[in-house]
């Protein structure tokens, strides 16, 4: 029998993924109290996205020296590998910390994530950079992320991607996805997560997306489309449960039924606690046989971003 392709967390935040034990030292040393969203996703209460956003916030707070940057990624990088992972397509945000909250300079940034990912590859795995802009701040918002971006742009970021709450159309976006595709990256979009499942079909079509993150809000006709376009579906459970507990049940099989490239990853582990092993225990509790998760694995490296050359 072939080997079983590597096990990739295909999509996991940046601000999201820095360590509990960490948080709460950080927190400790800085005479900060955690906020009650924090505590509650810890503990695996369902939150409002609201909350969640609280909480995401706090963590991304801590994020302002080179050296807090660079725990972050190496945070991905042992939860990766502790659940026998290979490597991980990593979101960020860095105008929001860079420029919006002003908490770190961009020099600084890069220098964290350059020094965390070599940490990462001595550990032996993969890991690359998708820049993620908010959604709802609107397309100037991304054009901007584009011109702090660009200039200098390293060669570990592999993608540009909006996230955030889905309130501006994609189709006002598709000048953004444009020219950040102009300049090499390829697109992704948060879309049929905290939206409606119209905003998946509107990346695609109008946005000109080719990966799209969530997307359980979609219908079996968008499916089709996603199925039919080979557009790649990164699928996070344990975030879908805490933050989307109305999408029930789950549609991950009817997904894979329809064909759709869909793989899994953990979104925000360090504020809603998860890893592969967790993602892949609530893929068989869903029914999912072992054709359709080795299908899941197959997925998520075909389609990982940080494996390409």
């Amino acid at each position: 029998m072939p080997p079983a392709p590597p096990l990739i967390d295909r999509h996991t935040h940046l601000e999201g993924s820095l360590d509990p034990r960490w948080v709460r030292a950080e927190a400790r040393r800085r005479g900060l109290l955690l906020p009650p969203s924090l505590e509650a996703l810890w503990s695996g209460q369902a939150q409002s996205f609201d909350g969640f956003i609280e909480a995401f916030l706090f963590g991304a707070a801590l994020l302002d020296s080179r050296e807090a940057v660079r725990e972050a990624v190496l945070g991905a990088a042992r939860r990766t590998l502790a659940a026998g992972g290979s490597g991980f397509d990593l979101w960020t945000s860095p105008h929001f910390l860079v420029v919006h909250r002003g908490q770190v300079s961009l020099g600084d940034f890069w220098l964290g994530v350059e020094e965390g990912l070599a940490g990462a590859e001595a550990l032996g795995l993969h890991a690359c950079l998708v820049v993620d802009a908010v959604n709802h701040f609107g397309p100037k918002h991304g054009h901007a992320v584009l011109d702090l971006l660009l200039p200098d742009l390293p060669a570990f970021v592999r993608g540009f991607s909006t996230g955030g709450l889905e309130g501006c159309p994609f189709r006002d976006w598709a000048p953004v996805f444009d020219r950040a595709r102009a300049a090499g990256l390829r697109i992704a979009a948060h879309a049929g997560e905290n939206g409606p499942g119209e905003n998946v079909r509107e990346a695609i079509l109008d946005g000109g997306v080719s990966r799209i993150v969530h997307g359980i809000r979609a219908d079996d006709t968008t499916w089709e489309l996603l199925a039919e376009r080979g557009i790649a579906v990164d699928v996070c459970p344990s975030s879908n449960r805490a933050l989307a507990a109305d999408v029930d049940p789950h549609p991950l099989p009817r997904m894979l039924r329809a064909g759709v490239r869909c793989a899994l990853g953990t979104d925000d582990p360090g504020v809603i606690p998860c890893d592969l092993a967790t993602e892949a225990r609530a893929a068989r509790r869903m029914g999912l046989d072992e054709p359709a998760m080795a299908g899941l694995r197959r997925h998520g490296a075909e389609d990982a971003w940080c494996l390409l050359d």
